[in-house]
């Protein structure tokens, strides 16, 4: 089936909610899971001192609750970033973004990108699924491919294209040479403005099996059907 196939609620099941920016407030997070809970999405994505409060607010329904670990620069240490993950999983987030450390990819410091990532997923200890974040747009093609190929190999379960923080979100081009990398039965999570029905829909039709975006509702809204 086409992407544009989607229903409204299949389509709902590919978008992970997002509110990151520094100024959310407690209000906006209810705001987001009503909205979760009304349009079935996959997960909202959230800073980390939200985790308890999505937790309790989305308990009963099938959202998850997704939160970023070494947010948004990748740059504190792996036992910091174990350690925030060990804590949200305890507080019940079923999904963490993790960014990794792009000056240690580009500095050809493959190993302690690895290890770096191995720290997460061996603090998620199989109760959270792991995302990583290796930010595109500061990579070439080829140190693209090695974050996919170092993501592989730590035992993570997507590679997402941005935090969208940076300078650039997700581009079409890379969802398809992460996807083209990473193979079939892996997770590709393209996120950094996405802001309609049209720029979601290309983005699955690239390769992409989960999307991030602040925009679910307009992103939803422009499925056919009810």
């Amino acid at each position: 089936m086409g992407a544009r196939n989607l229903s409204k609620g299949e389509l709902a099941g590919y978008i992970d909610h997002t509110a990151l920016k520094a100024d959310t407030t407690p209000a906006a997070i209810s705001d987001l899971c009503d909205e979760a809970r009304e349009y079935s999405f996959a997960a909202v994505c959230i800073n980390p001192s939200f985790v308890p409060q999505a937790v309790a607010e989305l308990e009963g329904t099938d959202v998850a609750v997704c939160t970023v670990i070494g947010f948004p620069l990748g740059a504190t240490s792996s036992e910091v970033k174990a350690a925030e993950t060990r804590w949200a999983v305890k507080e019940g987030a079923t999904e963490v973004d993790m960014v990794i450390n792009v000056g240690l990819l580009k500095a050809g410091l493959d190993d302690r990108v690895r290890d770096d990532i191995r720290a997460v997923v061996a603090a998620a200890q199989g109760g959270a699924t792991v995302k990583v974040i290796i930010e595109c747009a500061l990579l070439n093609d080829e140190e693209k491919r090695l974050a996919v190929k170092i993501t592989r190999e730590a035992g993570a379960h997507y590679v997402k294209t941005s935090t969208g923080f940076s300078s650039g979100g997700a581009t079409l081009s890379d969802v398809r040479l992460l996807r083209e990398a990473v193979g079939p039965g892996f997770g590709v999570k393209a996120a950094g403005g996405i802001g309609d029905y049209e720029a979601a829909i290309a983005m699955i039709e690239a390769g992409a099996t989960r999307l991030g975006a602040s925009a679910g509702v307009r992103i939803v809204s422009g499925a056919t059907d009810g």
